[in-house]
């Protein structure tokens, strides 16, 4: 400081050195709560979005997954093998009534798919295709996909969104491409020249994208690796996702975020790629200012704030000065208190000094430090929430592959009608535990989708179990969190009869008991330590062997708190029961 400050009186002195003081310490709480808050509000929105961001991928992985699923089921049917046979044949003069044959699968497909728009089958002898959709010329798939038929390392390729150039009516479409399955039975492997295209309508992929969008300042879009709009008829990219730049960051991994400047504002971007195409990505884009709009409210009211406390200084110095330890003591003293994890104590004062202000500043700072410990927990229970749906979207790899492998081998040695009642059995398993997006369903339909699944495993373990249902008719329509049976049905099947050569049998059993639902799955099995299970349901995930039963128990504290149990009963090689109860209220509860 100059030596002019040092001619000025102490009271001048502390007058001004008060007024500093009051200016740097209310900049500092004002600018570190702002940065803070600001800088939380930024994570826990990339998190949030990133979570959205990465349900919507499994969501648009499993329909993806489910048109594949359905477009090879097309090619299953006993029709597509005797239209088969006649184009291994090379012959052309049963052509329309094959035509007239291949109307059914045709119908079928578009009955199990609703997103399918039109369906072409491109043979040597003539192409197929529904008699309701009018081709544009015949020549039309090979001009556009010659060069995508010239490639042999693909059975299964997506198209871009596109005008549809084969059939008439130039709607915006994502083509897929389907090479034929080795089959003995249609001996389809020979037929080389032979394709299945299925164009999909680009609203439903946006549909898709969009049912579980949070924000409405939030802009999703599918692009590729090159940042070009996958869906470009109905969400076409910005151009900002073609630089360099951009494309430099959204490459780097598979997953995450970073932030770009447009001309507008600095974007935050949030993606993740898809696994059935790893060449195509969801991209969120959310502008930072949007996001912290209110937090520029609070800057100039952090402002304001400052001018007023520095007159109030200027007015009160001598006064406040005399005060001024006992109200700093008592800030101490608060601090000392928050220092040990008492959030709740706040600063009190009668007096409106500079100090008391620094008081009040802080008692607001720990008000929003509350808020945002309140939006954190939140969060993680919104957290908590997807990870379930994730958990219960998930069907093991390993059943899936037995399934398949067993379909296949089936069909390859004749089982139609087995192949086609375990085709319908995966087919309602899938749409059962989809339940059309919603996490409630009906007791009919849960007992409905794990049968299902029994009948699957029985046909992949022939003669290994047999099973029961028992249901009161009165609940038949009670709601419960979806798939909270086929997990217990699939531990009594994995381990319960693992190595056991006698009979065994799963009996599930749903039953009114006072105002509870209980719902109990039994079977004749090793058994296991069901006082420790008992124990173990509470712990955290990490010290869980079983993923699924911490699932289910996560479902019911969520949906019914402490009103639902779950408790294991086990007398080894004779009887193990694990016995789920949640609240049932008559028809008030349905």
């Amino acid at each position: 400081m100059s030596k002019g400050f040092y001619k000025l009186s102490l009271k001048s002195r502390i007058h001004i050195l008060y007024i500093l003081l009051t200016f740097l310490c209310i900049s500092a709480t004002g600018g570190f709560a702002y940065n803070f808050a600001a800088k939380v509000i930024e994570q826990n929105a990339l998190q949030l979005k990133q979570t959205m961001l990465n349900k919507t991928v499994q969501t648009l992985d499993e329909s993806m997954r489910h048109m594949i699923v359905a477009s090879y089921s097309l090619m299953m049917s006993e029709t597509y093998s005797r239209v088969m046979t006649d184009v291994r044949n090379k012959d052309g003069s049963r052509f329309y009534t094959d035509l007239s044959l291949m109307q059914t699968p045709f119908a079928q497909l578009k009955q199990i798919e609703p997103a399918v728009d039109s369906v072409l089958l491109a043979t040597p002898i003539g192409d197929f295709y529904s008699t309701q959709d009018a081709l544009m010329g015949d020549s039309s798939f090979r001009q556009l996909y010659g060069k995508d038929m010239e490639d042999r390392s693909w059975n299964v390729r997506w198209m871009s969104g596109h005008e549809d150039g084969i059939f008439q009516g130039k709607k915006q479409v994502v083509t897929l491409l389907v090479r034929p399955l080795r089959n003995s039975i249609t001996n389809s492997y020979n037929l080389s020249d032979v394709y299945l295209i299925v164009n999909f309508s680009e609203d439903y992929f946006n549909h898709i994208i969009r049912e579980n969008l949070l924000d409405d300042q939030i802009r999703l879009f599918l692009v590729n690796q090159h940042g070009q709009s996958i869906l470009p008829g109905v969400s076409p990219a910005p151009t900002d996702f073609s630089t360099t730049a951009f494309l430099e960051d959204f490459g780097r991994q598979q997953q995450g975020a970073f932030s770009y400047h447009n001309d507008e504002d600095e974007q935050l971007v949030n993606h993740a790629r898809l696994n059935l195409d790893e060449n195509w990505s969801l991209v969120a884009v959310q502008s930072k200012g949007n996001l912290l709009g209110e937090m520029r409210e609070i800057r100039w009211l952090i402002l304001v704030i400052m001018i007023v406390c520095m007159i109030i200084a200027l007015m009160f110095s001598s006064l406040l000065t005399r005060l001024l330890l006992s109200p700093l003591n008592k800030l101490y003293r608060i601090i000392q208190r928050v220092e040990n994890n008492d959030l709740d104590a706040r600063f009190t004062s009668k007096y409106e000094d500079e100090v008391s202000v620094i008081g009040y500043r802080f008692n607001r700072m720990m008000g929003q430090i509350e808020n945002l410990i309140e939006e954190n927990t939140i969060s993680e229970q919104e957290r908590l929430r997807y990870e379930i749906k994730a958990l219960q979207a998930q069907i093991n790899p390993h059943f899936l592959y037995n399934t398949l492998n067993t379909i296949l081998w089936k069909s390859q040695f004749g089982q139609s009608e087995q192949v086609g009642e375990m085709i319908v059995s995966l087919s309602l398993l899938f749409k059962l535990g989809l339940n059309n997006g919603q996490e409630m369903t009906s007791l009919k339909q849960e007992l409905n989708h794990v049968e299902q699944y029994m009948l699957l495993q029985q046909q992949c373990y022939e003669d290994m179990f047999t099973y029961t249902i028992q249901m009161d008719e009165a609940v038949q329509d009670a709601l419960l969190p979806k798939i909270m049976l086929q997990p217990l049905v699939e531990n009594s099947i994995l381990h319960g009869f693992k190595n056991l050569e006698r009979p065994c049998h799963i009996d599930i059993e749903a039953m009114i008991t006072g105002n509870d639902l209980k719902i109990s799955v039994s079977d004749n099995g090793h058994g296991l330590d069901a006082d420790v299970m008992n124990q173990t349901l509470e712990q955290p995930l990490q010290k869980h062997a079983s993923y699924a039963l911490y699932n289910i128990y996560s479902r019911l504290c969520l949906n019914y708190g402490d009103e639902a149990s779950m408790s294991f009963e086990s007398t080894p090689d004779v009887r193990t029961t694990v016995m789920i109860t949640i609240p049932f209220h008559g028809e008030e509860g349905l």
